[in-house]
């Protein structure tokens, strides 16, 4: 990974935390009006053209501000992101909407998507290393304009017929990272550029899968690492238990 200075963080994790907002491509005018970095906007646009040249930048258009790239996502969500808290409420209304299933795994992993999604807001899925598929919330992703375009929602609504293209799609995240993140290319699906993938792997003696959300490439992180970690460990000590 470039090492970026702290300028050059400052102003990336402006120009993410602005288009996670908007899903718009994000100008110099804008950081320095609304985030008052205390630089100027002309030194605003340099490290603008630097992150860019570094990959973690790209401009849509010729006259356009710039878009965060799935490396720079990465980069917040891994280094700069900031979690938000579940309260302790919180976890005993997952958990008590989840416990009344647990004797079914069926039922318990239906349920489980189902709170998944209303708790991120987004569509939320689970396979199981038994050839299962689980899916809640698809209203959900339409309320993003990225899925404003027919054919990406399309592309998104019928990966739910087809568990072998989810499974191929899960199985391109590598390393031990607690909380996998696929973005835009990695997916390999041209019509998914603008979209995300974020889950967990949940293991216990008698099931293993996968649980996680799917929407564009501007989920609400801080929401659903929280989420996800939380009701993926339930979904462990239940079935374990």
């Amino acid at each position: 990974m470039i090492d970026l200075n702290d300028r050059q963080i400052q102003i990336l994790r402006a120009v993410i935390e602005e288009y996670l907002e908007t899903a718009t491509p994000v100008g110099s005018e804008v950081l320095d009006k609304k985030y008052h970095l205390g630089i100027s906007p002309a030194t605003i646009r340099n490290e603008m053209v630097v992150l860019t040249t570094q990959g973690f930048l790209k401009q849509p258009h010729i006259s356009a501000g710039r878009v965060p790239t799935p490396m720079a996502l990465k980069f917040y969500v891994n280094r700069l992101m900031e979690e938000k808290d579940l309260s302790v409420a919180d976890e005993v209304a997952v958990k008590g909407k989840i416990w009344d299933y647990r004797t079914e795994a069926n039922k318990l992993l239906q349920e489980t998507v189902r709170v998944l999604s209303e708790k991120t807001q987004s569509l939320a899925i689970a396979t199981t290393d038994h050839g299962d598929f689980y899916h809640a919330g698809y209203a959900n992703i339409l309320n993003d304009p990225e899925f404003y375009d027919i054919d990406v929602a399309r592309t998104v609504l019928s990966l739910l017929d087809d568990i072998e293209v989810i499974k191929k799609i899960l199985n391109k995240a590598v390393g031990g990272e607690e909380i996998h993140i696929l973005l835009g290319e990695d997916l390999g699906i041209q019509l998914l550029q603008s979209c995300g993938f974020v889950f967990a792997d949940f293991k216990t003696p008698r099931l293993n899968g996968h649980l996680g959300v799917v929407g564009s490439c501007r989920l609400d992180y801080p929401s659903i690492f929280p989420n996800l970690r939380y009701i993926t460990q339930l979904i462990e000590e239940i079935v374990s238990s």
